[in-house]
């Protein structure tokens, strides 16, 4: 009996101590806790492209933000339309602070929709901020037979992408699905910049991707007009494409219109940054006020502006608000999602 005592006693002693050590972690300044630490932020997506543009640029100057000013390295991981990283920040990696992400902007949507694949809630990432908005463009070589978004409904034309998720495959696969468009995708390309490049090699007529990434890559596709921008992604036109139409105005009731709206909800969510569900919310708190510094750092908007492409901040605070209001849609809304998303 004695025996059996000390050692729910020393058990006892054991549990306290490691309640202790935890507390202490939790308590630790950020400031202490990042002092010469190396932080990962993944990408979901190969290199190459504004996705590895932007996670670079916030690799360089989010740091010097954070108290400690640690490091910031930037890791790929390609796969399942960003899947792949969101599983892995979500399950796999600490959840200390020390590992951030730049994934798919249509992955809330995905997440709430439980396409095959997720093994994450959107709603639970620790949402830091947003770099700039995501408006993507499907664009067609200036020889397609295609001219206008409207020639698709009579006409197929072919698009090259990556893989079957993300908004490249995603937005004109909806479009097939709900207005009745004509896209064949053709599946494969490692990123955009190689299937940019298969266009421009003429293996498609076309390709889907964001707009700073033509703007990166090809500029001179814009300015020597060997492109044909005949539909745009999002909410608003992009200031650079006042006179391309946008895909939600191709709805014709309102049905559509809601469908649509809850689709290109990722042109809202954008180039964002998260960090996992368990990370201690002290830290959460310094990791977002350090964004919201970067993003309003001069020096950090003649980085992105020197590669003719913007800064459209959102606070982590607002970013985490629209990720719960894309958690909130319906069952009966999302059924109907799920019949034109399909199950990529």
């Amino acid at each position: 009996m004695g025996l059996a005592f000390t050692c729910r006693a020393a058990a006892r002693a054991s549990l306290v101590t490691a309640i202790m050590g935890v507390q202490a972690v939790v308590a630790q300044p950020a400031e202490q806790f990042y002092q010469g630490k190396a932080l990962e932020l993944f990408v979901g997506y190969a290199t190459g492209g504004s996705n590895d543009l932007y996670a670079r640029a916030v690799s360089r100057h989010l740091g010097r933000h954070v108290p400690g000013e640690p490091t910031i390295v930037v890791k790929h991981m390609p796969g399942a339309g960003s899947k792949a990283a969101a599983n892995h920040i979500f399950n796999v990696a600490p959840q200390d602070g020390t590992v951030l992400g730049l994934l798919a902007a249509t992955l809330p949507l995905e997440g709430k929709l439980g396409l095959p694949g997720v093994r994450f809630d959107a709603a639970k990432f620790n949402w830091l901020g947003r770099v700039g908005s995501g408006i993507n463009v499907t664009m067609m070589r200036h020889d397609a037979p295609v001219k206008k978004i409207e020639d698709l409904l009579y006409q197929e034309a072919t698009l090259s992408a990556t893989t079957a998720g993300g908004p490249i495959y995603l937005f004109p696969y909806v479009l097939n699905n709900l207005i009745g468009t004509k896209f064949k995708i053709i599946l494969g390309y490692p990123g955009s910049a190689q299937a940019m490049l298969a266009m421009e090699r003429g293996e498609t007529e076309g390709h889907s991707t964001a707009v700073e990434a033509v703007k990166l890559v090809h500029p001179d596709w814009i300015s020597e007009k060997k492109v044909k921008f005949i539909v745009q992604y999002g909410f608003q036109k992009h200031p650079d494409l006042p006179d391309v139409p946008l895909a939600i105005n191709l709805a014709r009731n309102d049905e559509e219109r809601t469908i649509l709206r809850a689709v290109l909800s990722s042109a809202e969510v954008g180039k964002s940054v998260v960090t996992g569900p368990g990370v201690p919310r002290e830290r959460v708190t310094s990791l977002r006020e350090a964004f919201d510094r970067m993003v309003a750092d001069p020096p950090f908007a003649a980085e992105l502006t020197a590669q003719r492409v913007g800064v459209e901040p959102m606070s982590g605070k607002d970013l985490a608000n629209l990720v719960d209001e894309i958690a909130a849609i319906s069952p009966s809304m999302l059924d109907k999602i799920r019949k034109v998303y399909g199950s990529n």
